[in-house]
C-alpha cells in the first residue's frame, strides 16, 4: 500500500484541505506553511456556554447531538459502505480485517474428534457498530470451518438501522441466518454506550472494527463492553489510528486521506461531507498509548502492556500498515 499512496498522491494532485496542518507534512514536505497538527475548530455558534460539547470530526457540538448526526452519516453511506471502504483504502480493510478475526480464532474446537460438535456449546459474540456484517461473517466462518464449531453465534449491533438493513441483506441468503432452526446471527438496534438489553456477564467476545471513533463516550462505551463480557471474556477492536509511526509516510497518508478520501466520496456517493467526517474522526481519535490506557481504565487487562519511564503504555496493540490501524484487545480478569 505505501508503494501506491505516492503514485496516488501525484497523480491526483492532491493538497492538504485548509484547516488541516500538521508538522509530519513540513518534515516531510518542507512546507513552511504547516504550524500546528491541526487547527483546533470554532465552537459551534449553536452550542450554549452551558451545554456540554464533544468534537464531530473538527466541529464542535452539544454532545447530545453527536450521536444523531453520527447515525444521519452512516444512514447516508449505508448502502455505498463496503464499496467506498474499498476504495479508502485500496481494499486493504479486507486483509485487516481477515487478520484481525484470525487473531481472535472465534469459536471452540471440540474437545475431542469423537465428541460430537452439537454437545460443544458454542461461544456467545457481540459485534458492536457491526451494521453491514462483514465482521460477523468472518467471525462465522472462522468458527465453523476452522474450528468446526456449529453452535458458535454473534449478535450484531448498531445505533443504526440502515447499516443493519445493509447487515440482513448479507446474511438473507447464507446458513448461518436463512434456516429458523439454527440461526446464528441476530440483530440488535443499540447504542453501544447503554447495552441494556444485554444481560451483564453473558458475551464471550466482544469486538468492534472502525465504529469506536464514531461514539460520544468512549470511557462509557468500554465500560459497557467490560459489564457485558464474562470474566475472562475478550474485548477485541480494530481502529484507525490518527499518526503512522513513520513522518514522512504519516505526512503522504494524511495528504491522500484529506484530499482523495472526501473527493471519492464526491464522485462515488455523491457525498463529500460524510467522508470528510470519516477522515476527521480518525484524527481525533486517541493515540494508540492512550486508547491503550483507555481500555484499562475500563477495568480490563491488555495483553503484553508494558509501561515507559513515565507510566504510559508502550505496548499492547497491534500496528497494521505502519500504524494505519491498530488493533487492541483487553482481558476481563476473573474473579477469585
Amino acid at each position: 500500500m505505501a508503494s501506491l499512496l505516492p503514485r496516488a498522491t501525484k497523480r491526483l494532485r492532491l493538497s492538504p484541505p485548509s484547516g488541516f496542518v500538521c508538522h509530519d507534512c513540513r518534515r516531510a514536505f518542507g512546507s513552511s506553511v504547516c504550524q500546528s497538527q491541526q487547527q483546533q475548530p470554532a465552537p459551534s455558534q449553536h452550542v450554549s456556554q452551558s451545554e456540554k460539547t464533544t468534537h464531530f470530526g473538527f466541529e464542535t457540538v452539544a454532545e447530545e447531538l453527536k450521536a444523531s448526526r453520527v447515525r444521519t452519516v452512516f444512514s447516508s453511506v449505508a448502502a455505498n459502505y463496503d464499496t467506498m471502504n474499498d476504495l479508502m483504502s485500496l481494499g486493504i480493510h479486507r486483509l485487516w480485517k481477515d487478520h484481525f478475526v484470525r487473531s481472535l480464532n472465534p469459536g471452540i474446537r471440540p474437545a475431542s474428534t469423537a465428541s460430537s460438535p452439537q454437545a460443544t456449546p458454542g461461544q456467545t459474540i457481540l459485534d458492536i457498530a457491526g451494521g453491514t456484517g462483514d465482521i460477523a461473517l468472518r467471525l462465522l466462518d472462522h468458527a465453523t470451518t476452522i474450528n468446526h464449531d456449529p453452535r458458535t453465534n454473534v449478535i450484531i449491533s448498531d445505533i443504526n438501522p440502515e447499516m443493519l438493513a445493509e447487515g440482513r441483506k448479507r446474511f438473507a441468503t447464507s446458513p448461518y441466518y436463512s434456516t429458523s432452526t439454527n440461526r446464528r446471527v441476530s440483530f440488535l438496534e443499540a447504542n453501544a454506550e447503554d447495552l441494556s438489553a444485554i444481560v451483564s456477564n453473558s458475551i464471550d467476545l466482544y469486538t468492534v472494527a472502525f465504529g469506536i471513533r464514531n461514539f460520544t463516550h468512549k470511557q462509557v462505551a468500554l465500560q459497557e463492553a467490560f459489564r457485558v463480557l464474562k470474566p475472562g471474556g475478550v474485548f477485541a477492536c480494530l481502529e484507525f489510528t490518527p499518526r503512522l509511526s513513520n513522518p514522512l509516510m504519516n505526512g503522504i497518508y494524511k495528504r491522500w486521506s484529506f484530499g482523495a478520501i472526501p473527493l471519492i466520496g464526491q464522485v462515488v456517493a455523491a457525498d463529500r461531507e460524510s467522508y470528510q467526517y470519516l477522515v476527521e474522526s480518525i484524527e481525533r481519535f486517541p493515540s494508540q498509548s492512550e486508547f491503550a490506557g483507555m481500555i484499562e481504565e475500563a477495568g480490563f487487562m491488555v495483553p503484553g502492556g508494558e509501561r515507559g519511564v513515565e507510566g504510559e503504555l508502550e505496548s499492547g496493540w497491534e500496528d497494521l500498515s505502519l500504524g494505519i490501524a491498530a488493533i487492541h484487545k483487553g482481558v476481563k480478569p476473573v474473579s477469585r
